[in-house]
């Protein structure tokens, strides 16, 4: 061991060397990003997608549907109620078939339109923007946060950041209260959290949503769009040259600098961008669009309205800074001329994707019918002989209402000759219930074979003939 050691080279760096030696840090030191304000015609398209997002988030729950909540997912009873219609876990086929077209409606959208989403509906991105308004609206503009945030601790200080924390924590709790108004009828709820009965899994759930809405828009913000959405790293394997983005022109806006207004930005060699830094001001991510393409842009267009507002205070035509494509900065066609986008292979591909889907979800929307029978036969006791000399098998019969008015049903049974079916042949099934049958089969046993028959079970609505549903089991004669 002693031989080897001595075999291991020593380097001796001076002073002078360390302090040349270049630090390369693992983890990026997050800078707190304080947008600056802006207004304009993208800005009003948030502002009224932040309403209508949150109208709908906020208002669904309290919305009644024959006298019940409008939409209501419950877990405990496995009913899903969405204005009307009732869905049970038998219609899994459905929830599939809504996921799948989710997933091609993200690609679709995605490839034609980029990140609008999370510029506009995303949630991370609403909330975000509520947070914001309530900081600015206390705390001032970006300048004035700024300097609050480097100024010593006062008692307008604390004043002013208890203020705004005890808002954005009043608001995160109502949302995760809502969040969870959507799987537990929401007025019960209001009632045993005014009351203090509230239940420990409710409790729970409205403080960890509440927690989590704190965190993600107060405090963590782009961070979560740069870091933990996944959407931001897998959206490139989703985009072409024709797919919407925010871009800069460089040919038109290079080479940058400052000027005067009445000044002849072309006689001194300048493209129309007057280095303002505006546009980096005003990004919720704290990019600089001028830098090409980046994965943290989430599209918002908040550098469009902030340099059409400079480009018009200089007098020069808008649009530095614009939603385009890659192919219409080359000039292959014009940035209005949509149709050319849509036409692509693959936007064709994932529209008949979409639509195959909603058709097939329709359809077997359309044809379900609203009555679903399950048939349990008894296992413990698999075949017994009665007094009379016929063979009998117990079934239990699991009628699903499915509809949102209750209904009366006929039940009956075929298959095998001598069959008789015993118990209620005739019972009312309250509306988006479910309803248990004990019945019995029996056959004569000289007429019965040894082995396995088919028996159908038929339940039929008493009303319409059309409402009927039928289900096969076996009847065991014995061995």
């Amino acid at each position: 061991m002693g031989d080897r050691l001595k075999n291991i080279p020593i380097k001796v760096v001076s002073t002078e060397q360390q302090k040349a030696e270049e630090v390369i840090e693992l983890y990026e030191v997050r800078k707190k990003i304080h947008p600056r304000w802006v207004s304009g015609l993208f800005n009003n398209w948030r502002v009224a997608m932040v309403i209508i997002t949150q109208l709908f988030f906020y208002g669904v729950p309290w919305l009644s549907w024959n006298d019940r909540q409008a939409m209501l997912f419950d877990l405990a009873n496995r009913k899903f109620y969405v204005f009307g219609v009732v869905f049970w876990p038998q219609d899994f086929v459905l929830l599939a078939g809504l996921l799948t077209l989710c997933a091609f409606a993200l690609f679709w959208w995605t490839t034609i339109a980029g990140r609008l989403w999370c510029g506009y509906a995303c949630p991370q991105t609403v909330y975000t923007e509520l947070f914001l308004w309530i900081e600015h609206w206390i705390e001032g503009d970006h300048v004035k946060r700024r300097k609050l945030d480097d100024s010593p601790m006062s008692l307008e200080k604390l004043g002013r950041r208890g203020g705004k924390h005890l808002i954005w924590i009043a608001l995160a709790l109502w949302t995760g209260f809502t969040f969870v108004g959507f799987f537990t009828p929401i007025r019960l709820l209001w009632s045993e959290v005014w009351h203090w009965t509230l239940g420990s899994w409710e409790a729970f759930w409205i403080g960890f949503y509440a927690f989590a809405t704190y965190g993600n828009a107060g405090f963590m913000r782009e961070q979560v769009c740069k870091y933990m959405c996944p959407y931001a790293r897998f959206q490139s394997a989703m985009f072409d040259q024709d797919t919407l983005v925010i871009s800069y022109d460089a040919t038109r806006g290079e080479p940058r600098g400052s000027r005067s207004k009445k000044s002849d930005h072309k006689a001194e060699g300048l493209g129309d961008c007057i280095n303002c830094g505006i546009c980096v001001q005003v990004c919720p991510t704290g990019i600089d669009i001028r830098n090409g393409l980046q994965y943290e842009c989430i599209g918002c267009a908040a550098c469009i309205d902030a340099c059409d507002q400079v480009m018009d205070k200089m007098n020069y035509p808008r649009g530095l800074i614009r939603y385009t494509t890659e192919n219409a900065m080359e000039g292959k066609y014009p940035d209005k001329d949509f149709w050319k986008r849509l036409k692509r292979p693959r936007v064709v591909m994932y529209t008949l994707a979409i639509l195959i889907v909603a058709i097939a979800m329709v359809v077997t929307l359309a044809l379900r019918k609203p009555i679903k029978l399950n048939v349990i036969r008894d296992r413990t006791t698999m075949v017994r002989q009665t007094d009379d000399d016929k063979l009998e098998n117990l079934y239990q019969l699991q009628l699903i209402n499915t509809s949102e008015s209750p209904r009366r049903y006929q039940i009956s049974a075929t298959g095998i000759p001598t069959l008789k079916l015993i118990g209620d042949q005739q019972v009312e099934v309250p509306a988006a219930s479910t309803y248990s049958v004990p019945v019995s089969v029996q056959i004569d046993k000289a007429q019965a074979s040894i082995g396995s028959k088919t028996v159908t079970f038929r339940v039929q609505a008493t009303d319409d003939a059309s409402v009927a549903v039928e289900h096969q089991s076996s009847f065991i004669t014995g061995q």
